[in-house]
């Protein structure tokens, strides 16, 4: 696609106020695929002035329309979807068939549900002799990381739209050419002038403009805890409502009575998926004793299955973080079964689908986010030290437990203190809450959970 030189405001394309502009460049094989202008305070200024003006014709139409627009979203997102997932491929390397089946299909998926939802969702309830209405929360300032760039966004937006309120994008500067189709998408809808907006840019510039805006209601950022604590702080000060998406490093338990070569091997798929920037991803893999070399054999040989098949890591600076996560583990003591630090290829910010055996809690690499395709293989005596191991980081976001027995696998991810947890590899689900525990993240997106952050509640006593 065509960049384009301007920002989405108020149902057009307009000249940014700065001419600084981004390179968006192709991990895969450094080459520059297009510009976007660098946005400054002043286009996020004028964005918020676009959004808070069409907040109340968006908040008063009627939810019905609401969820036509959403599902004319849906539709003009799957017809434009092999556009959408060249798009992905260009500015983030994903190899194209995950592009056409996660980056755009999934999207397409989420963006129906809101439709569903939009039109069913009771925004009113009577109790006793008070009726409880749910109401839009206002300005909505999304700021969007760049994994899964339109996941991201639609996960955000459609839900925000469904509620009535009004928004302003802050994409992720490595991939804003997804965003900018987005918005195309949205005004090929016909979506109220207004109640999109898009501005690109840098996060310590727009980003921050966009979340310290005193005319935004509510800040919904995806990305590190770090920059989280930031924006967190910033509205705590404002009094501003956040919905924060961080990191993880969630835990795989795979208890002795289950089928291990199934379990190791989706586990090594989810780990290498997207090059393993993904903040979901079952990092920590825990194996019994009893199991734990035949696990480690399985590991390797999977991951060894991915040498060619994965994508880059999204750029120069993330794959240098990487490659010295990897360094980090060899350093403290971790055995390496497959790959290391060295680049792969000559060219592209590539790394090598990595497994760690011999891996101790305490080590670096089983506590802190790498985001690139590294597996830390991690050993346990029974079941309460699994436990102790899958609940001993600061985050909590996702995981998965695996056993013979279903019933011995639900009760197991009880104990466990994280937000979503995969049954014996159990299927995504677009309605179902998705979030974390502790340092992972305050709030919930999909479903009707991700559609009640937008909502604010009035009570009217009769």
């Amino acid at each position: 696609m065509k960049a384009h030189d301007g920002m989405y405001i108020d149902g057009a394309w307009r000249p940014a106020a700065g001419s600084d502009t981004i390179e968006v460049v192709n991990p895969a094989d450094e080459q520059v695929v297009g510009r976007v202008p660098a946005g400054t305070a002043e286009d996020v200024d004028a964005a918020v002035r676009a959004a808070r003006a069409a907040f109340p014709a968006w908040a008063a139409t009627p939810p019905a329309e609401r969820a036509a627009r959403l599902a004319a979203l849906r539709d003009v997102l799957d017809a434009r979807k092999d556009e959408i997932a060249e798009t992905v491929t260009a500015e983030l390397g994903s190899p194209l068939p995950f592009s056409q089946a996660v980056h755009a299909g999934v999207p397409i998926l989420v963006a129906g549900s809101y439709a569903e939802l939009a039109a069913t969702y009771a925004f009113e309830e009577r109790v006793g002799n008070s009726v409880v209405h749910q109401e839009p929360v206002g300005v909505v300032g999304a700021i969007t990381p760049w994994n899964y760039p339109l996941h991201q966004i639609v996960a955000k937006v459609a839900p925000a739209l469904a509620a009535g309120c009004t928004i302003v994008l802050k994409p992720a500067e490595d991939t804003p050419l997804t965003a900018q189709l987005f918005a195309e998408a949205v005004a090929e809808a016909g979506v109220l002038a207004g109640a999109f907006n898009l501005v690109t840019g840098l996060g310590p510039v727009a980003g921050q403009a966009l979340a310290e805006h005193p005319d935004v209601d509510l800040v919904s950022f995806t990305g590190s805890t770090a920059v989280g604590r930031r924006i967190g702080a910033a509205a705590g000060a404002a009094v501003k409502r956040v919905a924060l998406e961080l990191g993880g490093k969630s835990a795989n338990v795979i208890l002795p009575s289950a089928d291990l070569a199934k379990a190791v091997n989706v586990g090594v798929a989810n780990v290498m998926s997207n090059s393993g920037q993904t903040c979901s991803a079952w990092t920590r893999m825990l194996v019994h004793d009893s199991r734990y070399e035949e696990a480690v054999e399985l590991a390797a040989a999977a991951a060894l299955k991915y040498g060619d098949r994965i994508g880059p890591v999204v750029n120069a600076k993330q794959q240098a973080r990487v490659r010295s996560y990897i360094e980090r583990g060899v350093s403290e003591g971790a055995r390496l079964v497959v790959g290391g630090p060295e680049a792969p290829r000559p060219q592209g910010y590539f790394v090598s689908p990595t497994v760690f055996a011999d891996v101790e809690p305490g080590m670096t690499i089983a506590q802190e986010e790498i985001f690139g395709p590294v597996l830390s293989i991690l050993r346990y005596e029974d079941e309460e030290d699994a436990v102790r191991i899958a609940n001993g980081t600061v985050y909590g976001l996702a995981g998965a437990v695996w056993a013979g027995d279903e019933a011995e696998a639900v009760a197991f991810a009880r104990r466990l203190d994280t937000g979503q947890v995969d049954i014996n590899g159990g299927r995504f689900n677009p309605r179902a809450p998705f979030g974390g525990y502790k340092q992972s993240g305050v709030g919930r997106e999909l479903g009707t959970h991700g559609l009640s952050e937008y909502l604010q509640t009035k009570s009217l006593q009769f």
